[in-house]
Parts: structure tokens; C-alpha cells; sequence
């Protein structure tokens, strides 16, 4: 998934990003409320963590802008203050889900897997093309009913081919959606990474599933 990560608090912000990245995901992050609604308003995104004690903008304001340009994106408001008060504003202005500071790590994973399985917009969960599938919530990933053994950028990408499956991704597209990199200097890292995917994927398996497009890209289908 984008997520979108809009806090100031250097050292919490950095932690966001790091376990969001480590997870697999592509991360953005906004250091205050203007830049924050800014970016969320330029790029789309899957998921956005909102702080509430911003600068410039606050996370009430930041909130309010967005579900009236009629952005739905599922947002996860954090805040150091535990009031039903707060809660319940979070929640009247379009919060899909309200976590207090400090939280461990895993609970604020577990909460944006629960707001996701309850978005009526969520992309499936479970993807399937010849003996491949796929577990997106539990990250998961098995071939002919082996479990397949994947870094989280290799079921990044892994995902981002089967979601979709029989249509030519560009190196570029699949740079910027893996790695929010959109840039020549990563076209090996993706050629790396897919030579990688099919010694786990296609190698001990018929039939391959990842092709190569000369010139432009790769492909995840059953050919004959």
C-alpha cells in the first residue's frame, strides 16, 4: 500500500516510516498540517496515519479539508489525549479510527488491517491465478500449496503483478509503486528484484508465470 503519514514529531514520524517500509509499504510523510493536506490533495494513497497537534494545520482542520473535497481515504487519527471527546469529534468528522499515544507498533498494523477489512473500496484480500496465491492481509503467499518465503519488497511486488495479472507493468511504474522511486537509476533494482521473485515463484514450478516484455516491462500471466 501508499501510505500517507502526516506527523511532526521527528522521532515518532521516523518511526512510522521505518515500520510501514519494513512491512513492505510505500510511505510519504508530511512534517505539518498544510504540507500534510497538500500531498494528500497532489498523490492518492491507500491509507493516511493523521496527528492531531500539528503546526500550521491541525489534524481536525487537515480531516475536515479532506472528506470535503470528497477524499475517502481511510485515516487513522493519533493523539497523547485519551477523551471520549476526542474521540467522538474523530470520529463525527470522518475518522475511521482514533489510537493514543504511546502504542506499540503492531497495534497500530493491526488497526489499519481492521479499517481496511471494513472499507466498502478495500482491493480483495486474497489473489489467486494458476496454483499462485496470495494473502494480502496476512502477507502470505503460497505456489501449489508451498509457502513461499519473501522479503516484504518481493511480496510488494509479487502483489502489485498480481493485482495485475495479464497487464505489461513498466520498470517506471513498477519503480514508483514498490519504491515511490521514479527514476532511471532504479530500473536494475527492479530487474533485481524480479530475477529474485522468480527463483522463489516460477523456478521450481511449471507453468512460469513471470515474463518479460523486451523493452518495456513485466508481465504475471499463464501462457501456453
Amino acid at each position: 500500500m501508499k501510505i500517507l503519514v502526516i506527523e511532526d514529531e521527528k522521532k515518532t514520524a521516523g518511526y512510522l516510516e521505518k515500520g510501514l517500509r519494513e512491512n513492505g509499504h510505500v510511505v510519504d510523510v508530511g512534517t505539518d498540517g498544510e504540507e500534510g493536506l497538500h500531498l494528500a490533495r497532489m498523490s492518492e494513497y491507500d491509507f493516511i496515519v493523521l496527528d492531531i497537534l500539528l503546526p500550521e494545520r491541525d489534524g481536525w482542520s487537515v480531516l475536515t479539508e479532506l472528506r470535503r473535497d470528497g477524499n475517502h481515504t481511510p485515516v487513522i487519527m493519533l493523539s497523547a489525549c485519551d477523551t471520549t471527546e476526542e474521540r467522538v469529534r474523530g470520529l463525527e468528522l470522518g475518522a475511521d479510527d482514533y489510537l493514543v499515544k504511546p502504542f506499540a507498533f503492531s497495534e497500530l498494523l493491526a488497526r489499519i488491517r481492521t479499517v481496511l477489512r471494513r472499507s466498502p473500496s478495500r482491493r480483495p484480500e486474497s489473489l489467486e491465478l494458476a496454483d499462485l496465491k496470495i494473502d494480502a492481509e496476512r502477507q502470505r503467499a503460497t505456489r501449489g500449496g508451498k509457502r513461499l518465503e519473501l522479503t516484504p519488497k518481493e511480496f510488494a511486488l509479487l502483489t502489485l503483478l498480481m493485482r495485475h495479472s495479464g497487464e505489461v507493468l513498466t520498470r517506471t511504474l513498477i519503480s514508483e509503486k514498490v519504491w515511490d522511486m521514479n527514476f532511471d537509476s532504479m530500473t536494475n533494482v527492479v530487474d533485481v528484484h524480479v530475477r529474485r521473485l522468480r527463483a522463489k515463484v516460477d523456478e521450481p514450478f511449471e507453468p512460469k508465470l513471470i515474463h518479460t516484455v523486451r523493452g518495456v516491462g513485466y508481465v504475471l500471466d499463464v501462457r501456453s
